[in-house]
């Protein structure tokens, strides 16, 4: 920022330039974003350009500016939060039940075209519980969970952020319920893979002890 204004009435401003330019702009909107700030909406902005920006003080004792501040926007960005989380409680037969969570980008982001490429977070909790537990997504824009706890209202939320920049606010919240018999109907499948393993090893001992049999005799 600039120096001391020394008490006195003083007006800031902020102008920048583009790097490679030489023709210097002031901020094109100093009232969207409240006090003390500048508003850059898409007009005024490009991607994959570096904005050289200054802060300026101008009073009765003369003028000072702050130091130059580099900044390429695609460091800076937060983009808004993922869109139409849906929650999906899927059990295939003789298998784990788990929880199949889907979502999409945010609506403004253009991921399409491979300009920006975002990550994405979530995380879950019983509605009761205080503590969330939380998973790393990767660019993938749906996860499976699989520990769950039977009975439980269970609470997700999902974030994003791109490579060089923020973390989105968390999605709003969306529930499912668990159902109480998920881990009996777990428990079945493993004790009928348990005891389809046992009738396998006993096959196979009793068909290498009729073999050893008929060899002796």
């Amino acid at each position: 920022k600039p120096g001391e204004d020394g008490g006195l009435p003083t007006k800031y401003t902020l102008t920048y330039h583009k790097e490679g330019e030489t023709t210097t702009h002031e901020c094109p909107d100093y009232i969207t974003s409240g006090p003390n700030s500048c508003y850059f909406n898409k007009k005024h902005t490009s991607i994959w350009t570096m904005y050289i920006i200054t802060i300026n003080a101008t009073n009765e004792m003369g003028s000072s500016s702050s130091d130059p501040r580099y900044v390429t926007l695609t460091y800076i960005v937060e983009p808004d939060p993922p869109v139409n989380l849906s929650l999906e409680l899927k059990q295939p037969e003789d298998k784990k039940t788990y929880l199949w969570i889907k979502w999409y980008p945010p609506t403004l982001v253009d991921v399409r075209s491979g300009w920006l490429t975002l990550q994405y977070e979530i995380r879950l909790k019983p509605e009761k519980a205080t503590e969330w537990e939380t998973h790393f997504a990767g660019l993938q824009t749906q996860f499976k969970i699989l520990s769950l706890y039977p009975g439980q209202k269970y609470l997700v939320q999902v974030r994003c952020k791109p490579d060089h920049g923020f973390w989105s606010e968390w999605s709003p919240k969306r529930s499912i319920q668990i159902p109480n018999d998920i881990s009996m109907k777990d428990t079945i499948v493993w004790i009928f893979v348990a005891v389809l393993s046992a009738v396998i090893c006993l096959i196979m001992v009793a068909a290498v002890a009729l073999k050893g049999h008929s060899m002796v005799t």
